[in-house]
């Protein structure tokens, strides 16, 4: 395996790792946009449901916002213990 396969390697990797971790940002910047409009929509709604409203609201977000997190670290994987130079090297017989 040469140095420029290697190399081509890393490149697709990173530009996927880019689009995954854009992917994973734009969701959550949508999914905190739909949660705070109903949240808001709640209270005018029902005004008196308030704090009731905000603790889930924060619940939710919470549980929305782990999941760019889970993705960072999977990206974080992919990039320094790139699982696809094994493969190709297992693949090519090198090794």
């Amino acid at each position: 395996m040469d140095a420029t396969s290697i190399a081509m390697i890393y490149s697709y990797t990173a530009v996927g790792v880019g689009i995954i971790l854009a992917a994973a940002g734009l969701g959550s910047a949508l999914g905190w946009g739909m949660i705070c409009s109903k949240f808001i929509e709640g209270i005018a709604r029902q005004p008196e449901m308030r704090a009731q409203l905000t603790g889930q609201m924060l619940f939710t977000g919470g549980l929305m916002e782990a999941f760019p997190m889970i993705v960072l670290g999977i990206s974080m994987w992919f990039i320094f213990a790139n699982p696809f130079i094994g493969a190709a090297k297992a693949a090519l017989g090198a090794g």
